[in-house]
């Protein structure tokens, strides 16, 4: 089971190591425990709105940029889950691109034929489109 609070912490955690700060430092900056921060890192806890918000200013982040970066680590995560299902995946239509973003688009693969054991996806730090065909 794919649990939204794991990927929300884990996005979190590589924009805080990509910074080279410490929980301390952000900590202090969001103005929010550094138990409560870490354990929202580990995705043991659930964390607010309001809460999120403090984090991503003390990031420097958007939080649309986070969200992204967690709706595409969810879309990876799904497809992972379905090809270990052996389900095909869903077929959907490309997102256009808002006014003004960038999102590079990648070649596609095909894992048809594939044992589902043998396929791992791995997400590169910047944000991608997965788009079964």
């Amino acid at each position: 089971m794919i649990l939204l609070r794991r990927l929300l912490g884990d996005v979190l955690r590589r924009q805080r190591q990509r910074q080279g700060r410490t929980l301390r430092e952000v900590s202090s900056s969001a103005r929010v425990s550094l138990g409560y921060l870490s354990e929202v890192e580990r995705g043991q806890k659930e964390a607010s709105s309001e809460l999120l918000s403090a984090i991503c200013d003390a990031l420097d982040v958007r939080m649309s940029e986070l969200m992204r970066e967690v709706s595409d680590e969810l879309s990876l995560a799904e497809l992972a889950e379905s090809a270990a299902a052996g389900e095909p995946a869903p077929v959907r239509e490309p997102v256009p691109a808002v006014s003004g973003s960038v999102r590079p688009m990648l070649n596609s693969v095909s894992v048809a034929g594939v044992p589902p054991e043998r396929v791992t996806i791995k997400a590169p730090a910047e944000a991608v489109d997965v788009v079964a065909a």
